[in-house]
């Protein structure tokens, strides 16, 4: 008979303690490989995630930590907004000149203009009695709409470093996602992947545009695990919940017209609305301080207030989008043109008092470095600790069955068995105990990530099955040995680990019956 087959037979014989000693080693297996699975799934969303194509955010001076929290993976707080037509610094000329000829300057200088033509039609039909102030506001205008033009005849300050700039709104909520209302830019132009070259794919439907004639502004594209909890598809309609999740519905409803396709990034979590849309809801437009309007731009006494509406093409929408000064951005996603650049567009941006520049995947890295990593280590301390425990159960049970084996121990010696070969025999049950104790602690601890993978994914983008292994600890350096833990998985440390634990734990007992005194055994 093989000693593994007698030291299985011995652990037989004591059924219930064997039992209930594999199950407190299971516990404390199932509680590492739940830490480690859990943490390390997620340590990898947020390194995966921590750029998504671009290596910039601007955003409003304040957490830089926050900042990228927040518009990288939507867990936080806006920090604060910064001016619309601080993002467009960053557009080129062509863009930002379309841009500002929507402000309410440029439609108070064309209300003023109607004026004057309507007063020198006046002044031909009535004599010149209004020619010398038709000729003198002539004048002043054509001098405020100079400095003006001058303005607009230039590209963004930062368009020269910039690849592309794509502006992010936040505050909103459907259901529990956040609502993310930006330009199609977003998934037009924007790669993510570790290369950056994965293109954001559509499970059903298209992107949505800045202004169609069927939804006009409302149109909307939802990630995979919001149109999977959410229920929802292309054709519905949401309206958005005002800053919380439980806050007052919008009266605007937006039309779903495209699903993502599952990523594994932070979009898969939110419902991108259109910008312009964004802007035309309640609380959204940014109140007016007509002090900041140019003075030069003041209509003259007597001139007719613009309506909105003046010049509108008949292709346009009947809704205007929102003037300029009314509107802000949480944040802008940035590619720069080179790192060159980059570092010299983040420095001045620094620099100002309006916004700030941070490089999302330093401000990650940062995070894990300094705090996810001692923690990480905590954890897998704590964890360790709990097995150990779950060792000395069976270091416990094994020495109180000593004193009842004396009798067998003494007979196998008189039958010729050596004193190593029962020492190995009580081992060997040591090593079979925190054996099958670790394989169910291991299954039991897949089947745990199983069950939390649907709130996992919706929390992290990560998704998780039975045989997902925990991923290497990168940013762990245990002893000096952070080299060689990274390599593989913690959970592949946990056979020789266990193996070890076990001859440690059952050298006692074995030696114990290594020192039994055959003749006095046998005569009792």
């Amino acid at each position: 008979m093989s000693l593994i087959r007698i030291a299985w037979r011995s652990i037989q014989q004591r059924g219930l303690a064997s039992f209930l000693t594999a199950v407190s080693m299971a516990l404390g297996v199932m509680m590492v490989v739940a830490v480690l699975s859990v943490h390390g799934v997620v340590a990898k969303s947020f390194r995966n995630n921590s750029s998504l194509g671009y290596n910039q955010i601007v955003g409003a001076r304040g957490g830089r930590l926050q900042l990228t929290m927040n518009t990288v993976f939507y867990l936080s707080k806006p920090v604060a907004n910064i001016p619309y037509e601080y993002y467009l610094e960053f557009v080129p000329e062509e863009e930002r000149r379309a841009a500002l000829s929507h402000t309410l300057r440029e439609e108070l200088h064309a209300a003023q203009w109607e004026t004057l033509n309507t007063a020198m039609a006046i002044d031909s039909q009535h004599g010149a009695g209004l020619a010398a102030l038709g000729s003198q506001f002539a004048g002043e205008l054509l001098e405020a709409q100079g400095r003006q033009q001058l303005d607009l005849e230039r590209g963004g300050k930062f368009s020269q470093f910039t690849a592309f700039a794509i502006p992010v709104c936040l505050g909103d909520y459907f259901g529990p996602f956040r609502v993310v209302g930006t330009t199609p830019d977003m998934f037009d132009q924007l790669r993510y992947g570790p290369a950056s070259d994965q293109a954001f794919e559509f499970s059903a439907g298209r992107n949505f545009k800045r202004w169609t004639p069927e939804h006009g502004y409302f149109e909307a594209v939802v990630g995979a695990s919001v149109a999977r909890e959410m229920n929802v598809g292309v054709g519905d309609g949401f309206s958005p919940s005002h800053g919380d999740p439980e806050g007052d519905q919008h009266g605007d409803q937006f039309k779903i017209v495209g699903v993502l396709e599952y990523s594994g990034t932070p979009n898969d979590r939110a419902a991108f609305i259109n910008m312009e849309g964004f802007y035309l809801m309640d609380d959204h437009a940014k109140p007016i301080d007509t002090g900041e309007l140019d003075e030069d731009t003041a209509a003259p006494p007597g001139a007719a207030a613009p309506d909105g509406q003046h010049g509108r093409p008949e292709t346009e929408p009947v809704v205007q989008s929102l003037p300029v000064e009314q509107r802000e951005v949480s944040a802008v996603l940035v590619r720069t043109s080179s790192d060159i650049f980059g570092m010299l567009m983040a420095d001045s941006i620094n620099k100002s008092n309006v916004a700030q520049c941070v490089q999302p995947i330093r401000e990650i890295t940062l995070l894990f470095d300094e705090f996810v990593g001692p923690v990480q280590l905590a954890l897998l301390v704590v964890t360790a600790l709990i097995c150990v425990v779950s060792g000395v159960s069976i270091l416990v049970s094994i020495y109180n069955s000593m004193s009842d084996r004396k009798h067998e121990i003494a007979v196998m010696r008189a039958l010729g068995a050596s004193r190593t070969t029962v020492m190995t025999v009580i081992l060997l049950e040591s090593v079979l105990l925190s054996m099958a104790g670790g394989v169910a602690g291991w299954a039991g601890g897949h089947a745990l990530n199983t069950l939390a993978s649907d709130q996992i994914e919706q929390r992290t983008g990560v998704s998780i099955n039975f045989l997902s292994l925990a991923p290497p600890l990168e940013n762990l350096d245990l002893w000096g040995m952070g080299p060689i833990i990274g390599l593989v998985s913690p959970e592949l440390w946990l056979i020789p680990a266990l193996i070890l634990l076990a001859i440690i734990v059952g050298f006692l007992p074995a030696l114990s019956a290594y020192q039994t005194d055959v003749a006095k055994s046998l005569g009792s």
